[in-house]
């Protein structure tokens, strides 16, 4: 049984850092894409960063700067660092892996594996 469980985030006032991680079991994450993606209430699920098995990563534009994402293969996890944290990034974080390649941009629709969520919120 997949299972990618989430660990981290919390509330921050607007400035401020979190970090969340994502630790995958019954999958192996080295060769596979991995992610992260967000929804706030009201609001479409979008796609917030990916990395490749092999380190290329891809942001979206309202993150890039702020927000990193690194893996670790030999532990089968991953983790997002989130600095200078804005009020709009408040939502519920998702962690998601699929086979192979990233697919970017993307809402999460190809991403086969799914944590349970974990939320963020940021005060201003």
């Amino acid at each position: 049984q997949v299972q990618l469980v989430e660990s981290g985030g919390g509330s921050v006032q607007a400035g401020g850092s979190l970090r969340v991680s994502c630790a995958a079991s019954g999958y192996t994450l080295s060769g596979n894409c991995v992610g992260w993606f967000r929804q706030a209430p009201g609001k479409e699920r979008e796609g917030v960063a990916v990395i490749t098995s092999r380190g290329f990563t891809w942001y979206a534009d309202s993150v890039k700067g702020r927000f990193t994402i690194s893996r670790d293969n030999a532990k089968n996890t991953f983790t997002l660092q989130m600095n200078s944290l804005k009020p709009e990034d408040t939502a519920m974080y998702y962690c998601a892996a699929k086979d192979l390649g990233c697919v970017w941009p993307s809402r999460g629709e190809s991403y086969r594996f799914w944590g349970q969520g974990t939320q963020v919120t940021v005060s201003s």
